[in-house]
């Protein structure tokens, strides 16, 4: 049985999940789920500490919550707020992102109050109802747009994306001083102390929480840092940790320092959409993430809301710019447009993609302009004349795939010549298997030439497969994903080899020529394969450039018994 203790105690089912509520401000409540035990934390990184699951209550005229929480502490979650209020009188939940840690909750809510109005920025809007599969009241909010809940608690929306998902808002109380940040300045620490009181205990907690998901996006951070600058931050109510209060300025100067730091050794790619314009902004997004696979950093910005001297100092430091046509009539982003190609020189990378709003500026007059300028084409102009498929979206990814590839490509050969030679020959006397990945997710499929495959338990059937992070393929295998592993016979290989080894153009159909047949997962199966296996991911191991990835194996056939598995044997191991 649970109980709910007067302010500031814990409550607790079995000591390893317990919840604190305390008092923090004038009628807001902090929600501070406490897992003590948890000791990994979206598969990368191991836990020391533990983590919190923190979310807040705002009982002023009009109520809301800010986030909810992980779906294990669902009965200990809704029995505490229960004992707060009754949800039905809840008027609106702030959505700071839509990760299952802060969103596991959500459908559990709109059940308690079906009359509840969901606010967040409007790609966490689309992620909730690809989530919940129902209906809802929404608010979608953009930068600097306000919402009164009465009593002096005015809220002020911060856009703040890929820190560290695509929709992330942070949420600032002018009543209070309180800005809600999710993940953000947050550290995965559990103890009984709510806020920061000793920082030397906790410095080491929040600097590998910052290396292992914000310095990926330390461009980002920076942004959101600027947008946050002249607020009068009293408490930063994170997602995760003790909240801050006692060294504010210094928690946030070292991400301040730390991303600085970053952001001067990266190679970095400026993606230009128009809001509530198109399918501008899931495009972009979309190239995006195929960019962020090879390990350069990203940053998304609007032309129709953008300042001048912020685009043009940004085009200048970037390697790569990618534009998603705005429309003919904003005056605003054509005046973006002008900036970003003074500001542009010939030793960038090119991309270009039509939004598929109706009236789209020409892509091919502005492709001209930058053709004369001597920037390089990174892939052909992406035209969209309907409403995006998983195929255009994957056609997004891999040319943003292409982009970065194209621009790490120097580093990449620098890394491979500096392994030690002895080194590097002892590496490649560990001989493996030849094999094809081939996957379908939707009306989508792709295909991976692979060699580093083995069987890795008996009990369950399994197998573990590296697969570089910047393959296209990658986004195929994640935990839940099916594929078939296609293994290939010894002198009968050549021709598959040299098919799945060529590069193929962004969206291109991998199997244009290859005889198929689908497994009962939905992948295809190579006819020429001499045996396959069905295959069912269940984790994802994080190793530097590589993913692990171990799968069940469901099924599989061999089609010649007689014959044996093709071997590759390298003669150098620090590339292949």
């Amino acid at each position: 049985m649970v109980a709910l203790i007067e302010n500031n105690q814990s409550i607790s089912n079995s000591g390893l999940l317990t919840i604190q509520t305390v008092e923090i401000a004038d009628k807001t409540t902090a929600i501070r789920c406490l897992d003590w035990d948890r000791d990994r934390f979206d598969i990368e990184f191991g836990l020391r500490n533990g983590t919190t699951y923190n979310s807040f209550l705002i009982q002023a005229e009009k109520i809301a919550l800010v986030d909810t929480s992980h779906r294990k502490f669902e009965q200990l979650y809704l029995e505490i707020l229960l004992g707060l209020i009754d949800p039905a009188k809840i008027d609106y939940l702030i959505i700071s992102h839509t990760e299952p840690d802060h969103s596991g909750l959500v459908k559990d809510i709109l059940q308690l109050a079906p009359a509840i109005t969901v606010v967040g920025a409007k790609i966490a809007i689309q992620f909730l109802e690809n989530m919940v599969h129902q209906p809802f009241k929404t608010l979608v909010v953009k930068s600097g747009e306000r919402l009164d809940l009465g009593d002096g608690h005015e809220l002020e929306f911060i856009s703040a994306p890929n820190l560290h998902w695509p929709d992330t808002i942070l949420t600032y109380d002018h009543k209070t001083g309180i800005l809600y940040t999710c993940d953000v300045f947050g550290m995965h620490y559990c103890d009984d102390h709510t806020f920061d009181e000793n920082l030397s205990s906790i410095e080491e907690d929040f600097k590998y929480y910052y290396d292992c998901l914000m310095s990926p996006n330390a461009r980002s951070v920076l942004a959101a840092l600027k947008r946050i600058e002249k607020l009068n931050i009293r408490t930063v109510a994170t997602g995760h940790g003790p909240l801050l209060q006692h060294y504010i300025s210094e928690w946030l100067g070292l991400y301040q320092n730390w991303s600085l730091e970053q952001a001067k050794t990266e190679t970095l790619v400026a993606l230009f959409y128009h809001e509530d314009y198109g399918y501008s902004e899931q495009l972009v997004r979309a190239v995006a993430h195929g960019c962020a696979k090879t390990d350069v950093g990203v940053e998304l910005v609007l032309l129709n809301s953008a300042e001048p001297q912020e685009i043009s100092e940004l085009v200048a430091q970037a390697s790569g710019l990618v534009i998603g046509m705005p429309p003919q009539s904003s005056v605003n982003a054509h005046a973006a447009l002008s900036t970003i190609l003074a500001a542009a020189h010939n030793k960038q990378t090119i991309g270009l993609l039509e939004s598929g709003g109706g009236e789209d500026e020409p892509v091919y007059p502005l492709r001209n302009k930058f053709q004369e300028l001597g920037l390089t084409e990174a892939f052909p102009p992406i035209l969209v004349k309907e409403i995006p498929t998983q195929a255009t979206e994957q056609l997004c990814d891999e040319a943003g795939t292409d982009i970065g590839q194209l621009l790490t490509r120097d580093r990449t050969i620098k890394q491979i010549k500096s392994i030690n030679t002895e080194l590097e020959k002892a590496l490649g006397r560990i001989s493996t298997g030849l094999y094809i990945i081939t996957a379908k997710k939707g009306e989508i499929q792709s295909a991976m030439f692979a060699s580093w495959v083995l069987q890795a338990s008996l009990n369950p059937l399994g197998v573990a497969i590296a697969v570089s992070k910047e393959r296209a393929i990658e986004s195929f295998m994640q935990v839940g994903d099916r594929f078939v592993l296609n293994v290939l016979e010894e002198g009968k290989y050549q021709g598959l080899m040299k098919h799945f080894l060529k590069r193929f153009a962004p969206g291109a159909d991998r199997f244009v020529g290859v005889k198929t047949y689908p497994a009962t997962n939905g992948s295809p199966i190579l006819a020429e394969a001499l045996a396959y296996m069905e295959c069912e991911i269940t984790s994802r191991m994080d190793c530097g450039d590589h993913w692990v990835i171990y799968s069940t194996v469901q099924t599989g056939r061999v089609a010649n018994v007689h014959a044996l598995t093709a071997a590759h044997h390298r003669k150098i191991g620090n590339h292949y």
